[in-house]
């Protein structure tokens, strides 16, 4: 039957065949990737519910479980604490309520002790009941495609997953994260629905194309056979009007208008080739990376502009040169890239410290070989910038330090103060009680009363700087504030020996700022700078604009901050003064993020530090402070 059909037909049905099977076969990989990909999130998910469970769970237990009140050696005793620890724990049980909340595929989570009996459980109705087994998602996880979608799409059912709790090394609870295929066949149906009409759209559109290709492809053929009956024929049909007619009919002519049709290809293809390159030459020029491109003889054939900032050699210097040629073996960074292009080993993000005209520099290098039929093809080599990723990373390992801190308060801070008021109230009464007192006894007391008071300040410092803020915005010229600053640091300058010293721009600075709240801050880092300086010196306060922002620079001709504590001067409490609060750099620091700023410092030992606070310029400000000196003026 098939050797009847035309070779027009079956190429067509080849084409297509073969074009439904590629498409079919990408995009059950592209479905599996999305299974996988949910299956993946939804298990580490679980697993991460699990462990903050189990640090909730740990918490709980440490708090409640006092060996004076609870016989450990009495297992029902036990039991009972370790149950009434947690269903009254109002941190673990709002952490089990949250995750049903807020994570759509988990169904329920739950607490069971060894007998597989509920001790805590997101459905109150099943406290106390037998938890029965669930599948371990982990199966499905790690099964085959076909069976993870028998298992998601078929028979609605709950997986589970476990972590076991262990006491001095015999198991006593299980922490329990049930994920329903249903709710995980929600989270993918819209995916999938998208998956599903994109792959039968370009099956469609396949279908299409492989017909109309099959017909471009095989006309030729029935034009070079048409030609050939006209040869032999020797009948020759008019050239089509406004078409040049060719010179000879035979199979020169034939030829010769081929090549002229190959030739016309042939220019349109490098048109298009210039202009893809032009293209991305520009691209290159735009890049933040230094990107070098190399071909299979290990030329740079494609240089990014950024290049010279890491080599200090113009992108053009570098184009049609050897490896060999732009890195040095004698150079950290050059003998690591010519040992890898040497091993044919790549590199992955490798950070190296390079010397540079303004100190030592951290760069990240990869290297990535491209390959064609197992044979090297070319090099692509990426020189990043580190300082600034880490500087990135610093932030946000503050922030989210800062932001820790602020969930831990909000509940310690109300358990500290309350028995902090009831030991003052029962102090006083003690004091009353006492009708002459002992001059010792009073001398204990009144120590009594001022560590209380002490710790109470301690715990209201900690609340008043976890506490939201309600910023008083308005706008303003910082100048302004930076006066009135240095107004009120003048006496605490005179009594430390410094000497202060403005430099600020004539011009406005315009800003929308709560100025309460700016002055303190910047106040606290020009105390900072004058207790460096124990023996006096000069405090340079600098103001100006710089690229679209106001930066304030506050210098110090103190001893600069070692090596070892920079990472930690923001962080709250942390002080190497005698007497030291370790709250005002993070006082500073937090003001600075709120007004969506950046505080940041540079230091050298025994020379001093430099702290330089960015803030966002207003425009609205400006035009409003032009228009007053105008009318001043005036």
């Amino acid at each position: 039957m098939l050797g009847r059909l035309r070779l027009k037909t079956k190429l067509v049905l080849a084409i297509t065949s073969m074009v439904v099977v590629v498409v079919a076969t990408l995009s059950s990989i592209y479905i599996s990737q999305i299974i996988k990909q949910r299956l993946d999130e939804t298990y580490q998910n679980g697993e991460f519910v699990c462990l903050e469970i189990f640090d909730a769970t740990r918490a709980a237990l440490e708090a409640d479980l006092d060996p004076e009140r609870v016989n450990f050696d009495d297992p029902a005793a036990l039991r009972d604490a370790v149950e009434e620890s947690l269903q009254t724990d109002a941190a673990l049980n709002t952490v089990l309520q949250s995750t049903v909340a807020y994570l759509p595929t988990i169904y329920d989570v739950s607490i069971t002790d060894a007998e597989n009996k509920a001790i805590v459980h997101t459905d109150g109705s099943a406290i106390g009941k037998v938890v029965l087994q669930r599948e371990d998602l982990a199966s499905i996880r790690s099964a085959g495609f076909w069976k993870q979608v028998q298992a998601i799409f078929g028979k609605p059912k709950v997986y589970e997953v476990r972590l076991a709790l262990q006491r001095e090394n015999s198991h006593f609870a299980t922490i329990r994260v049930g994920i329903s295929t249903v709710l995980l066949k929600g989270t993918l149906r819209p995916k999938l629905n998208n998956a599903f009409l994109l792959s039968g759209a370009a099956i469609l559109f396949s279908l299409l194309l492989a017909a109309i290709l099959s017909n471009l492809a095989l006309r030729p053929l029935e034009q070079i056979n048409r030609k050939l009956d006209e040869m032999t024929s020797a009948a020759a049909l008019p050239a089509p009007s406004g078409a040049a007619p060719p010179q000879r009919t035979d199979e020169y002519g034939v030829v010769s208008t081929k090549i002229d049709r190959l030739g016309q290809q042939m220019r349109d293809v490098k048109e298009v080739f210039s202009a893809l390159k032009e293209n991305l030459d520009q691209i290159m020029s735009n890049l933040q990376d230094g990107v070098l491109l190399f071909n299979r003889d290990d030329q740079a054939v494609m240089v990014s502009s950024s290049v010279r900032s890491f080599l200090q050699q113009e992108r053009g210097e570098l184009m049609g040169r050897a490896i060999q040629e732009i890195f040095r073996s004698d150079d950290p960074m050059g003998r690591v890239i010519l040992d890898a292009f040497s091993a044919h080993r790549p590199l992955n993000q490798l950070e190296l410290t390079v010397p540079a005209a303004e100190g030592p520099r951290r760069v990240q290098v990869s290297l990535d070989f491209i390959e064609e039929k197992g044979e090297r093809f070319g090099a692509l080599l990426t020189l990043r910038d580190a300082e600034s990723v880490h500087k990135i990373e610093d932030q946000l390992e503050l922030s989210r330090r800062l932001a820790a801190l602020g969930r831990l308060t909000s509940g310690v801070a109300h358990e500290v103060k309350n028995p902090i008021n009831a030991i003052v109230v029962h102090l006083e009464l003690l004091r009353q009680k006492m009708e002459s007192p002992d001059p010792n006894a009073q001398r204990h007391l009144d120590v009594i009363g001022a560590e209380i008071r002490r710790l109470d300040r301690v715990v209201q410092t900690l609340v008043d700087f976890t506490r939201p803020m309600d910023l008083r915005l308005a706008d303003i010229d910082l100048r302004r504030i930076l006066d009135d600053i240095l107004t009120l640091a003048s006496p605490d300058a005179e009594r430390h020996g410094v000497h202060v010293v403005r430099q600020i721009s004539n011009e406005p600075l315009p800003v929308k700022i709560d100025p309460d709240l700016v002055k303190q801050a910047v106040l606290n880092v020009m105390i900072n700078g004058m207790q460096a300086m124990a023996q006096g010196g000069n405090l340079t306060v600098t103001a100006g604009r710089e690229d679209g922002e106001i930066l304030v620079q506050i210098s110090d001709q103190g001893g600069g901050i070692p090596p070892e504590i920079r990472e930690k001067i923001f962080n709250l409490y942390f002080t190497t003064k005698k007497g030291g609060s370790g709250i005002g750099l993070a006082m500073a620091y937090r003001v600075m993020q709120l007004h969506n700023g950046s505080m940041e410092f540079d230091t050298v030992v025994g020379e001093g530090t430099t702290f330089r606070l960015r803030f966002p310029a207003s425009e609205s400000t400006m035009h409003a402070t032009a228009a007053d000196e105008r009318r001043t003026q005036v």
